[in-house]
Order: structure tokens, then sequence, then C-alpha cells
């Protein structure tokens, strides 16, 4: 039986990790080496998230963080993809648009969640603006990079062999900055959760970092460590979402280095 980590037994390994975890978290505070003010328990933390679901009164919340998610995720990356290939593309554009991305990225964004929430209101449609400008330069700049990329031999033999530039474009380009777009989705995902929840936290009536707020109001560590949890479970749920589709579209991609070639190990 193999020790180290592999296909078969990656799950249980996992699984031990979490329980490790689990049983830290409990002995500081079984053994007093910290306060349950501080750190919270964890069997209060997990009943406390049954409870929510056995009462219903969760899923209101879940289904507007999770929208406001969503479409923030969609959209801001749908929107960095389409400007990551102009400007990639676009040597002009790029240019004159450099500065100004380079500053708004520099910018800390979370800082807009106050003025969303006088221009669009208390309702999701500030969340979703927040977490738009949080995807969108996460996308930008890894689509940008991965035309960037592009071997010019590639492009020179294309060019050779007479492809149009959308032909460029659909058979070297965007096969080029695929793997590029679905790296920084994983990274968008979280982003997604961050603009949502700052939104939340900035004002709100419902949602998981609204539950948060109240909770950390009342001093309710277990709350709000379960309202973490809670999105940090669903946050590796979008992100799965994200790996099955990357495996579907990037089944061409050699996904271990000892198979390349033919040679396997």
């Amino acid at each position: 039986m193999r020790l180290f980590p592999n296909d078969k037994n990656l799950l249980l390994y996992h699984l031990l990790i979490f329980v490790s975890f689990i049983a830290f978290w409990k002995s500081l505070t079984a053994f007093d080496l910290m306060s349950a003010f501080f750190v919270g328990d964890p069997f209060i933390v997990f009943r406390r998230i049954i409870d929510w679901f056995l009462s219903g009164m969760i899923f209101r919340h879940l289904l507007v963080t999770l929208t406001e998610t969503v479409v923030a995720f969609v959209i801001g990356s749908l929107l960095g993809l389409m400007a990551g290939l102009w400007l990639g593309l676009s040597e002009s554009a790029s240019r004159l648009a450099s500065p100004y991305l380079k500053g708004f990225n520099a910018m800390p964004r979370v800082i807009l969640a106050p003025i969303f929430s006088v221009w669009f209101g208390l309702g999701m449609t500030s969340k979703i603006a927040l977490g738009i400008t949080l995807v969108f330069f996460v996308v930008f700049f890894n689509v940008y990079q991965g035309v960037k990329e592009v071997s010019p031999v590639t492009l020179a033999n294309a060019r050779m062999l007479g492809a149009s530039k959308r032909q460029l474009l659909r058979s070297v380009y965007i096969p080029s900055a695929t793997s590029w777009v679905f790296s920084s989705l994983h990274a968008a995902v979280g982003m997604a959760f961050v603009g949502a929840v700052i939104g939340e936290y900035m004002g709100s009536a419902a949602g998981v970092g609204y539950l948060i707020l109240q909770a950390e109001g009342l001093f309710d560590i277990n709350g709000v460590f379960a309202g973490v949890i809670l999105l940090t479970f669903f946050a590796i749920a979008l992100d799965a979402i994200v790996t099955v589709a990357e495996k579907r579209l990037l089944h061409w991609q050699p996904r271990d280095a000892a198979t390349v070639g033919g040679a396997v190990t």
C-alpha cells in the first residue's frame, strides 16, 4: 500500500487533514490553551450550521450571496476575457489604456463598496458591481498575458499557411490564452465571494455576510465561524465546477509531465 497521496487515497488524506484540523481547533479550548470566546468551538460551529439548514433560515441568505457571487463572477470574467483579448491584440489600444488599467488595478477596490452603495443602493446590484471590479482584473491580466505569450514561430507558420485574422484568433490566440483564463478563474471565484461579502458588510438585509455581521455585533464567534465555513464550502464547490469545465475544455493538454512524449514513469 502506497503511503504517498495518489488518485485512490487522495480523499482519505483530505479527510485526515480535515479531522486533524478540527482536533487541533477543539484542543485549543479543551486544554485551556485559548478561550472559546476568541476561537469558538468547532462542534458548536457545525451544530450552528446544521441548525441553520434544519430551520430553513439559511436558504434565503445563501440565495442572495450565491446570486451576487455567480453574477459578478460571470460578468467580470466575460469582460476581463474580452478586454484581455482586445488589448492583447491591439498594441495602440494597449498603450493608451495601460496607465489607467494599472492605476485602477493598484487601487484597493474594496473602498468602492460605499460608493457603489450610494450609486446602486443596498440591494444586490451594488454587491455585484463590487464583485465585477474584483474579478475583472484577475481575468484581464491573465488573458492579456496569455495572448502576449503566443509563440512568434507559431504565428509566423500560421500566417505562412494563409490563416486570416479570424482564424488566428480562433486557432492560435484563444487556445494559447485558455489555460491562462482557467488559471485566473480559480482566483476569480474567491474574488467574487469577497465582493459579495464585503458589500453585504457595508449594508444589506440579507446574505451570509449579513449573518456574519450580525453575529459579530453580538460577539458570537461561533456564528462568525459558521458563516465563514459555509462561504468556504460553497467557494470550493464553485471552484470544483470551474475545474470540471477546465478538464473538459483542456483535455488536449498533457496533465502529467512524465507522460509527455509517450514516456510513462
